[in-house]
């Protein structure tokens, strides 16, 4: 490899985290909240440094995403919920309108918001996605909100 290589490098700085969850299918999305808690906490943020606020469905994540980058409440946000798929075309504009929003408001801030809405077929698979003890997405997301504001802050020239 030629060049230099940029790694996952958490930033030496305090960092203030905003975990947003959708209320709608709780019982995966509490479990993802866990992991992105443990997740940021191995990873030595602070848990005062954590907001957690709760919105009504995966569809409500994008504009709470913005309100709360727009008023300098976080430095990254992981958004988490579980939209699992219906006998309807529900799952598929509420699960592609969550994903558009939420990329569109971390272009607009230029800031990592962390797409942790999982979309699945089945119950089965979102709790397997969501298990505390293997695989626990909530816990990857955080790992990737940290390693997103390590890189930003490289590329910013700042010591990561």
């Amino acid at each position: 490899m030629t060049g230099k290589e940029l790694g996952l490098c958490i930033p030496d700085r305090p960092l203030r985290i905003a975990i947003l969850a959708s209320e709608f299918n709780r019982f995966v999305t509490e479990q993802l909240v866990a992991g992105a808690r443990a997740g940021l906490e191995q990873h030595g943020v602070a848990p005062d440094s954590v907001l957690l606020a709760w919105v009504p469905g995966a569809f409500e994540l994008p504009l709470a995403a913005d309100r709360v980058l727009a008023g300098g409440k976080a430095d990254a946000v992981i958004a988490l919920g579980a939209v699992i798929r219906g006998e309807t075309a529900h799952f598929d504009y509420v699960a592609g309108e969550c994903s558009r929003g939420l990329a569109q408001v971390s272009l607009e801030h230029g800031a990592p918001v962390i797409f942790g809405v999982l979309t699945t077929d089945t119950v089965d698979q979102a709790l397997a996605r969501a298990a505390v003890d293997r695989g626990n997405r909530g816990f990857d997301c955080a790992v990737a909100a940290l390693h997103m504001l390590g890189l930003l802050d490289q590329f910013n020239g700042q010591q990561a």
